[in-house]
């Protein structure tokens, strides 16, 4: 017999908000939609299924530019992101989903909470902030994101390989081979514009939330996850130990247990409450 947590992700797309997106969707249960990070797509979260899918209805979209997903704006904004995801759950008429969203899919589960204030059941925001520090700038910048709409192509493919292979496999479409290169361009203004929010802000956030962190995070330091800990009303907090921004969710060549553990946990709880 063939369970939810060993299922394949059946794949099929919406349109929501002018876009088609594309999404995966395996298990049953609460609906639980998991926000992937900038260049990245949603089947990046298959790893991590194995703890989630015997409780939840897990929904994997690509984000907008993102893997299947189109743009025709060209334009990338958190805020246009967590309105494609307000449309998402209206067109597939999802009650208070959940959102687990981690690094761009984090920025853009803040955005959710704030924008959106009814529209989650509870929020993973996962390693994300409410300002841009200069550590984080000088990886983007090491990253060869130069300046809005300026990415040193050259320089990524020589010191990022495989990461170049990454995008053009999971980015490039068969009647558009170069989506892979004008996803990383229009990228950049998210990437290298200075967050507004405030800790005013934050304090509107009215859903169940997690603020979820590595403890090595280069673009998320712990003393701003404490910040935001300290100022969302409904919150908890979860600093993974020895983990770096792209190592929170990997444990040498696996996924982490402890990163879908603390989620699973958390939303459980939250769903429990509700229950009761």
């Amino acid at each position: 017999m063939t369970t939810d947590a060993q299922a394949a992700p059946i794949g099929q797309t919406v349109k929501a908000n002018g876009l088609d997106i594309y999404y995966e969707e395996v298990g049953t249960g609460a609906p639980l939609i998991m926000l992937h990070g900038g260049t990245a797509t949603g089947s990046s979260w298959r790893p991590h299924l194995a703890a989630l899918t015997p409780h939840f209805r897990v929904l994997m979209p690509d984000s907008r530019a993102h893997g299947r997903t189109n743009n025709p704006s060209g334009a990338l904004s958190y805020s246009g992101m967590a309105d494609d995801w307000a449309a998402f759950v209206q067109a597939l008429g999802l009650a208070k989903p959940f959102f687990f969203g981690y690094s761009d899919g984090g920025q853009t589960a803040l955005e959710i909470g704030m924008r959106h204030p009814s529209l989650a059941g509870a929020l993973v925001i996962g390693g994300a902030t409410y300002q841009f520090s200069k550590l984080y700038y000088e990886t983007v910048n090491g990253f060869s994101f130069i300046t809005n709409g300026a990415v040193d192509l050259a320089k990524m493919e020589r010191l990022e390989p495989e990461w170049v292979a990454m995008l053009k496999a999971d980015h490039a479409q068969p009647n558009d081979p170069d989506k892979w290169q004008r996803l990383l361009t229009q990228i950049t203004p998210l990437w290298l514009t200075p967050l507004a929010y405030t800790l005013a802000d934050l304090r509107t956030i009215s859903a169940p939330s997690l603020i979820l962190v590595g403890d090595r995070d280069e673009g998320t330091p712990v003393e701003q996850a404490v910040d935001m800990y300290r100022t969302i009303p409904n919150v908890d907090l979860a600093i993974l130990p020895h983990a770096d921004h792209g190592s929170a969710g990997w444990l040498g060549s696996g996924p982490n247990p402890l990163f879908t553990a603390v989620v699973a946990a958390f939303l459980l709880r939250v769903q429990a409450a509700g229950n009761a």
